[in-house]
């Protein structure tokens, strides 16, 4: 048995889903958690976690909100030096022999100080290990995302990135990409295709969608709303894991936003994919474009919304579901294995 001190971004679900997915396959271990906001919540219920605030992203009108980001990661920053004091005498008293992060910020530091390997886990990384080629328009978005994944996350000694789309990693980096980890859930659910569009909003709602929804002689079952009723041809259902992977893997095709463990569910189901990424979110941009690019969906501007784009994407879907279906989108066993091995000999192997 070893003890893992286990990093984990607090914002919004996916992080800690992840964390969680990969603690309860290695249960021989002792994990300790470093987490804030929903990812320490989530967490909290089946481990023990410490709280300790990180840079987050903050969203607002279905765009990044830069002042509230900046905020959060300028107070963040200002705590610095007292909560790596703080967390030092966590990993004093705890004793860790290996530390992941999932886009953390204190635990790689910390690791490092102390001499414990660190293994990165997440899907951020997948943008600063790999080359992309990167539209004209998002080019200043993207050279901002990575100074920030390079100042603020990326001082671990290993690099392990999940992703639906696995491009080529750059020479001489200690990392590797694997197929997307998925939560142990999807896979009670068999899919088959119906005729209702899943459709899911998370981190920040545009109010033209519904009414633009309302348009459409199609069914639609409606997340993110926090509300249970229906309105015509929209059901809108408040959060339920199995009753979103229900109605995800009956459906004929899924609109979201940008977010890739969503998309990455969806893909395993055999579904195309309608992606409206938020504005200044890179992140959620490189996964529409690599959608589009593979052939499992589209990538559209939540601003700029038409009847058309919905009958043309409805007319290559015999095509995108094959491309979908021949591809492979599960990384779990891949990934406990890789991990296992991580903890035991503190390098990631490479090959």
């Amino acid at each position: 048995m070893a003890k893992i001190l286990y990093g984990v971004h607090g914002s919004q679900h996916g992080h800690a889903i992840r964390a969680t997915v990969v603690a309860r396959h290695l249960p021989h271990h002792e994990f300790l958690f470093i987490s804030s906001e929903e990812g320490a919540g989530l967490l909290g219920r089946e481990f023990r976690v410490e709280h300790f605030e990180n840079p987050g992203t903050r969203y607002k009108k279905y765009k990044v909100d830069t002042a509230a980001t900046v905020a959060l990661a300028a107070r963040t920053l200002a705590r610095r030096g007292r909560e790596l004091d703080r967390l030092a005498r966590i990993i004093d008293d705890f004793r860790p022999d290996a530390a992941i992060s999932d886009y953390e910020y204190f635990v790689p530091i910390a690791a490092k100080r102390a001499g414990i390997p660190c293994l990165s886990l997440d899907h951020q990384h997948v943008i600063s290990a790999c080359a992309h080629d990167i539209p004209a328009s998002l080019r200043l978005d993207y050279y901002g995302i990575l100074a920030s994944i390079r100042f603020l996350f990326s001082h671990c000694t290993d690099y392990l990135a999940i992703s639906f789309y696995q491009p080529p990693v750059k020479p001489g980096l200690r990392a590797r990409i694997a197929p997307p980890i998925l939560r142990d859930s999807v896979f009670r659910f068999t899919p088959s295709d119906g005729d209702h569009i899943l459709v899911y909003q998370s981190c920040s709602i545009c109010d033209a969608f519904v009414p633009f929804l309302k348009t459409l002689d199609r069914e639609f079952r409606v997340y993110g709303y926090d509300i249970d009723r229906t309105e015509g041809n929209l059901t809108f259902r408040s959060y339920s894991e199995d009753g979103l992977l229900a109605d995800l893997s009956t459906c004929a095709y899924v609109m979201c936003g940008g977010g890739h463990n969503l998309m990455s569910e969806a893909l395993y189901y055999g579904k195309p994919v309608m992606s409206f990424p938020v504005g200044g979110a890179l992140e959620q941009h490189l996964n529409a474009l690599y959608l589009e690019k593979l052939g499992y969906g589209r990538k559209l501007d939540m601003m700029r919304l038409s009847k058309n784009m919905i009958l043309d994407f409805e007319a290559a879907l015999p095509a995108r579901r094959a491309a979908v279906r021949a591809a492979t989108f599960r990384g779990n066993e891949m990934v406990f294995d890789l991990v296992e091995g991580f903890v035991k000999n503190g390098r990631l192997a490479l090959s």
